[in-house]
C-alpha cells in the first residue's frame, strides 16, 4: 500500500488541475486507490487496454505518454526514428486526445510522426505501416470493448501487433518511465515543421484499391446486386465511411445504413456493448432490415476490424452467423469460385488454427485442399 499512497500522492501534486481535482476525491478510499495505484497498467503484445480514469492502472493522458515514451526508446534503439510510426484512432471518448499525445511526444524524441487526419479502421493502420515503410504503427482503441475502456495498440513494420519479445522489451522502457516526465512537443508546430505529418484522404482511395483488388468473383455480386439487400451498421464507430463507400465500389446497390447507430459517437448510446458478435446489438438494423425487406444484416465493431452478421433462416427470422460458420462458408466460396474460374493455384492449401471449426476440412477435402492447423 505504500507505493500505491506514494502514487496517490505524486499525481495530486504533479497532475494537472482537473485530474488533481479527480484524484482528491478517492481520499480515504483505501481499496480504490491500491486498485488505480498500486501498479501501471500492464504492456503486452495488445499493447495496453483498461478504463479512462486517473491513475497508473488506468488510460489517460500520462500512462500513454508513458506508453508512448518507451515506445520511442524502443525505436531509437533500432536506429528508425526517420521511418516513423503512423497513428491512428476510433471513435472512443478521448482516441482523438490520446493520438496527439502519442504524436507530440514521438515528435519531441524525434521519432518522425504520421497521424490520420480523422478517425479510420483498424486494418489502414496496419496497411499504412507498410505503405508507408514506418517502423511502427500505433492504434488509439479498446476494439469492442464498452464506453469507458480505451486502449493503445502497438504494431511492428510488418503490420501485425508487436511479438512478445518485442512488449518485453518496450514495457521495461515505460517501467523506467516517469509519468510525469514526458517531454512533448508543441502538436501545431511539430505539424507546421514537419515532424508530425496529417494522412487524409487521399491515402483512402489507395487503400481502397487494394480492399477491391482481395476480390475472388467480383461478378458475384452483380449478378445478385438488382434484389439482394444489405443493412450495415457502424455501431457508432470508424467503418461509418469506408465500408459503404467499398461496398457501393463493388456493386452493391441496395444498402443501407442503420441511421440511429450511422454516426461516430464514443458513448455508444444505441447499444449496451458494441460486439458485432452480440446479437442484441443488431435489434436496431434487424428491424430496418424487415421494414426494407433486406436478406443480410452487417455491422462493425468501434474500431472496425470485427463483423457481425445477420442472415435470414429457414423461417425468414434473422439468425447470426458465427465465425466458424462463417469462415467455413467463406472458404467453401473462395475454392469454389477459383474453382469454376479455373484460377486455382497449384498446390493449394488452406490454413486454420485448433479452436476453429473441424468443417473446414471437410471443405478443404471436397475440393482437392490441403488443410494445415
Amino acid at each position: 500500500m505504500t507505493f500505491a499512497m506514494n502514487e496517490f500522492n505524486r499525481w495530486l501534486n504533479l497532475a494537472d488541475r482537473e485530474t488533481a481535482k479527480e484524484v482528491k476525491k478517492l481520499e480515504g478510499n483505501r481499496e480504490e486507490i491500491e486498485y488505480r495505484f498500486g501498479q501501471r497498467l500492464a504492456f503486452g503484445t495488445a499493447g495496453l487496454r483498461g478504463v479512462m480514469m486517473p491513475g497508473l492502472y488506468a488510460m489517460n493522458d500520462y500512462t500513454v505518454a508513458a506508453a508512448t515514451a518507451g515506445l520511442a526508446r524502443f525505436i531509437k534503439d533500432l536506429g528508425a526514428e526517420k521511418r516513423g510510426v503512423i497513428i491512428g484512432t476510433d471513435s472512443r471518448l478521448h482516441s482523438a486526445d490520446f493520438a496527439k499525445i502519442t504524436a507530440s511526444v514521438l515528435a519531441a524524441q524525434g521519432v518522425k510522426v504520421y497521424l490520420f487526419d480523422e478517425l479510420r479502421p483498424t486494418p489502414m493502420v496496419s496497411y499504412a505501416t507498410r505503405a508507408l515503410n514506418c517502423i511502427a504503427g500505433v492504434n488509439i482503441t479498446a476494439s469492442h470493448n464498452p464506453k469507458e475502456y480505451n486502449g493503445y495498440k502497438v504494431y511492428f513494420e510488418d503490420g501485425a501487433q508487436i511479438s512478445l519479445d518485442q512488449a518485453r522489451v518496450i514495457s521495461g522502457y515505460i517501467g523506467q518511465t516517469d509519468v510525469f516526465g514526458v517531454e512533448r512537443a508543441d502538436f501545431d508546430q511539430a505539424v507546421a515543421d514537419g515532424r508530425i505529418t496529417l494522412i487524409g484522404r487521399d491515402f483512402d482511395e489507395d487503400y481502397l484499391s487494394k480492399v477491391l483488388e482481395q476480390q475472388v468473383d467480383p461478378a458475384a455480386v452483380r449478378k445478385a446486386a438488382d434484389n439482394f439487400k444489405i443493412v450495415y451498421s457502424p455501431f457508432h464507430g470508424a467503418g461509418y465511411r469506408l465500408v459503404p463507400e467499398a461496398l457501393r465500389r463493388i456493386g452493391v446497390k441496395n444498402l443501407y445504413i442503420v441511421p440511429e447507430q450511422a454516426k461516430p459517437d464514443g458513448s455508444f448510446p444505441t447499444v449496451v456493448s458494441p460486439n458485432p458478435e452480440n446479437p442484441e446489438g443488431f435489434t436496431i438494423g434487424v428491424a430496418l432490415a424487415e421494414k426494407v425487406g433486406a436478406d443480410l444484416v452487417l455491422a462493425t465493431d468501434p474500431d472496425c476490424d470485427r463483423v457481425g452478421v445477420m442472415a435470414r433462416g429457414s423461417d425468414g427470422k434473422f439468425v447470426c452467423i458465427t465465425g466458424n460458420q462463417m469462415g467455413a462458408l467463406l472458404l467453401e466460396y473462395i475454392l469454389s469460385a477459383h474453382t469454376a474460374n479455373g484460377t486455382m493455384p497449384p498446390a493449394p492449401y488452406a490454413v486454420k488454427t485448433i479452436v476453429t471449426t473441424d468443417l473446414a476440412a471437410e471443405v478443404c477435402k471436397a475440393y482437392g485442399v490441403k488443410l494445415f492447423e
